[in-house]
């Protein structure tokens, strides 16, 4: 990577950050902090869902805690399958 694309990474960062604290409620924003620190990559993809929703005009007014709670249940759920012989 050149320093270029660093910066381009920092500002897309950057922007994202801006987009998340508009869109979550203070409490909402811890919990998306400590799960930062518990499980980064599970962090990272709620963060671009959220954006995706954001940037598709999907939420109207800023996620609560418990909204975001549903939201990571969803993520988190695995279907299972029972194969039959």
């Amino acid at each position: 990577m050149n320093g270029t694309d660093m910066e381009d990474m920092k500002k897309v960062e950057e922007m994202k950050k801006i987009i998340l604290r508009k869109l979550m409620t203070k409490d909402a924003i811890e919990r998306m902090s400590r799960l930062r620190l518990v499980k980064p990559d599970l962090a990272t993809q709620l963060e671009l869902y959220l954006v995706q929703l954001y940037q598709t005009g999907k939420i109207g007014k800023a996620i609560t805690d418990d909204q975001l709670k549903l939201i990571l249940e969803n993520l988190t759920s695995r279907k299972e399958f029972k194969i039959i012989r």
